[in-house]
């Protein structure tokens, strides 16, 4: 009755010995296997050579008119009439405002009339004072009495010319009560209004005009760096990108190019000691005015050209916790070196890099993940797909490290 139980029993107790047999065998029939030393890791690396590099320099700038006149008032009086749009654009000797004229018409009619009484007050006197040439020489009448008519004659004459300055005075002044542009550009607002007194030389403008085509735009650089750029430009390491004059580019606010460039004009002759900077003036044309006096942009600055410069990929280029540009070379005893870099402007996918790199240079540019600053390396083959080169220790280019 209990056979077949045990019959099932015993038959798995032989399976599980059998297996534990087999097992054993295999371990002792297996042989150690040999402890080499580790792969060297294969990297792909950029061989670093100058290459002709123009050099740029973007600062920041403020736009400001080419011409601007505060239209002020040289006369007293009621303004009776605004002549002009605000935000238009008025000629030189356009009419802005007009005064009321009542009272210097009336002035110049005054100085008119003295004008030509003292005219004719002169010529009586002058015929007076040839009668009494005449009869002097004959002792008719006294020395003393020509003397006299001479002296009235002189003074009539006198008298002519200053009422004569007088009438001028008067006819400048009327004129005065048409005030008009000085300059050709777009007038702005207008802070008085028909019905206001005004008077000669006050404080505050009428309105304002300004040239805006071509307008100037003032960029700030420090005076370290101009004398820098003029050393190198002296001892031949760049050399002028323009025959007549160094080109400039503006970006705006939003990012976009301003389509135009524009010309280098002159620099301040003066360092401002409390920044150490001088500004640098540039003339660009704005014939659809999208420059306006006060907007900030970029003044990109054409330096020069480099013949030596260096270029290296983008993603050889890493930075660090602190921000500064790093990079990994291969050396010649094939380790890897850490390198602090001083880059310039990014070309596309490319960086000018100022100090750090020699021609030369093994740049590492892939296999990033598998090595560090110390360890050795080998340079890949170029059929060779190393895959990813970004690894959290060494984040993308233009990445911060997390």
């Amino acid at each position: 009755m209990y056979k077949p139980y045990f019959f099932f029993q015993f038959r798995s107790y032989l399976l599980i010995v059998s297996i534990f047999y087999v097992f054993l065998l295999q371990g002792c029939n297996k042989s150690p296997s040999p402890i080499g030393p580790p792969a060297v890791p294969l990297v792909g690396v950029f061989e670093v050579s100058p290459e002709s590099v123009s050099v740029f320099t973007e600062l920041p700038g403020r736009v400001s008119p080419l011409q601007i006149a505060e239209v002020r008032p040289q006369i007293s009086g009621v303004i009776q009439k605004r002549l002009f749009t605000e935000g238009a654009d008025v000629q030189v000797g356009q009419v802005l405002y007009q005064i009321d004229s009542a009272l210097y018409k009336a002035s110049l009619d005054s100085t008119l009339a003295n004008l030509a009484k003292a005219k004719a007050n002169l010529e009586a006197i002058k015929l007076k004072s040839q009668r009494f040439q005449e009869l002097v020489k004959i002792n008719a009448v006294s020395k003393q009495d020509f003397d006299d008519v001479d002296a009235s004659y002189k003074q009539a004459q006198a008298d002519v010319q200053s009422n004569a300055a007088a009438v001028q005075t008067a006819t400048i002044n009327l004129g005065y009560t048409q005030i008009a542009s000085p300059i050709s550009g777009r007038v702005g607002i207008s802070t008085f209004t028909p019905g206001a007194l005004v008077t000669a030389n006050q404080a505050n403008a009428l309105t304002t005009v300004q040239k805006l085509d071509p307008i100037y735009v003032d960029v700030i650089q420090s005076s370290t760096e101009l004398m820098r750029i003029k050393r190198a430009l002296e001892a031949g390491l760049l050399k002028r990108a323009g025959k007549d004059s160094v080109k400039m580019k503006l970006i705006l606010d939003d990012k976009i190019v301003y389509p135009l460039e524009g010309k280098f004009q002159f620099s301040d002759v003066t360092v401002d000691s409390g920044t150490g900077s001088v500004t640098l003036r540039a003339v660009f044309p704005n014939p659809k005015q999208d420059l306006l006096p006060g907007m900030f942009v970029r003044a990109v600055l054409e330096e020069g050209v480099n013949d030596k410069g260096l270029i290296v990929p983008q993603q050889g280029v890493t930075h660090d916790a602190r921000g500064n540009a790093t990079a990994l070379v291969l050396n010649t005893e094939s380790k890897v070196e850490l390198r602090t870099l001083e880059l310039g402007e990014a070309i596309r996918d490319r960086w000018v890099v100022k100090s750090g790199l020699k021609p030369g240079d093994l740049l590492i540019v892939d296999g990033l993940q598998k090595i560090k600053p110390g360890a050795s390396a080998q340079v890949a083959p170029k059929e060779a797909k190393l895959g990813a080169s970004a690894d959290p220790a060494h984040p993308a280019p233009n990445q911060a490290p997390k």
